[in-house]
């Protein structure tokens, strides 16, 4: 059994204040037994990507860098393990999205960048970051092999497959997702119960617990073409079966804990072993864009 830290939280235009409300919502999830705390996407700044300005840049960080230096302390004082999620400056004009753990000495255990990446209406990512380079692969901590994915990432079976193949034993996404606030209600709750509905499915087909951690709040367009993006929170954890074991709301910064049984994933593997039964051998058309 882990205990897990959800942070949902609003972010500003200061990264020095997101830092230090990070750092208390750390805190706050440590001192209520939380082994292994989960912030949510770019969570030093606003989501810049709803604009294409090379000004943006500036946010980006190496790593190991500040970021990983002022969370890695945090973790080492609390003996935490955490998942961060940074602007990643690789060198010059060579930038991606990168989710790093950090271990309970504070060292870096391993990242991730972020391979999907969008390019829709307020979500310009590919004018930012380039797809990672490091293939699926889970980072091995104290508390087991994390896969770590990243928002866009979880919409694709075959990044969490693959992750699951690899060893994951559990899928984690830091994630900020909204709603551009023109979509009718209706509208609204069909793409969060669609977000909610793919990852359950990807923990179910994979026979393992599932986190993804969401922002929350109204954040402007600062081009004001559209009227900018309420990220809808809805942080949560599903279990090997789907089962939804925690949700936090969808309008409030809450801190959230969960205990998740990484062994109850072979039970159920057992009682469905859907690994066994794959047909590995005539799938090799998923490689292709389209089949005509």
């Amino acid at each position: 059994m882990i205990k897990i830290g959800l942070i949902q939280q609003s972010n500003t235009a200061g990264v020095q204040a997101n830092q230090a409300k990070s750092t208390a919502n750390i805190r706050d999830c440590a001192a209520k037994g939380a082994q292994l705390i989960i912030l949510p996407e770019l969570h030093n700044s606003l989501y810049f990507c709803q604009v294409e300005n090379t000004d943006n840049f500036d946010l980006a960080e190496n790593i190991p860098g500040p970021s990983t230096e002022l969370f890695g302390a945090l973790a080492e004082e609390l003996g935490v393990v955490l998942v961060l999620s940074l602007f990643e400056k690789r060198t010059a004009g060579l930038y991606h999205n990168t989710a790093v753990v950090i271990k309970k000495d504070g060292s870096i255990a391993g990242k991730y960048r972020k391979m999907h990446i969008p390019d829709d209406p307020a979500y310009y990512e590919k004018f930012y970051f380039t797809p990672g380079d490091s293939g699926f692969r889970p980072v091995q901590t104290s508390l087991g092999k994390l896969g770590i994915l990243v928002c866009w990432d979880q919409w694709y079976p075959e990044a969490a497959r693959l992750m699951a193949l690899a060893g994951a034993e559990i899928l984690i996404y830091p994630t900020a997702i909204g709603w551009e606030l023109s979509d009718t209600e209706a509208e609204k709750e069909r793409q969060k119960n669609a977000w909610i509905t793919v990852q359950r499915g990807h923990a179910v087909a994979n026979g393992l617990p599932l986190i993804a951690v969401n922002r929350v709040g109204h954040e402007s367009d600062p081009s004001g073409q559209t009227q900018g993006i309420k990220f809808w929170g809805n942080s949560f954890a599903a279990g090997p079966q789907g089962e939804i074991l925690i949700s936090a709301s969808s309008e409030k910064e809450e801190n959230r804990l969960v205990e998740i049984d990484l062994e109850r994933s072979e039970t159920v593997r057992r009682w469905w072993p859907f690994l066994r039964d794959r047909r590995i051998d005539a799938y090799g058309d998923l490689t292709k864009r389209f089949i005509d």
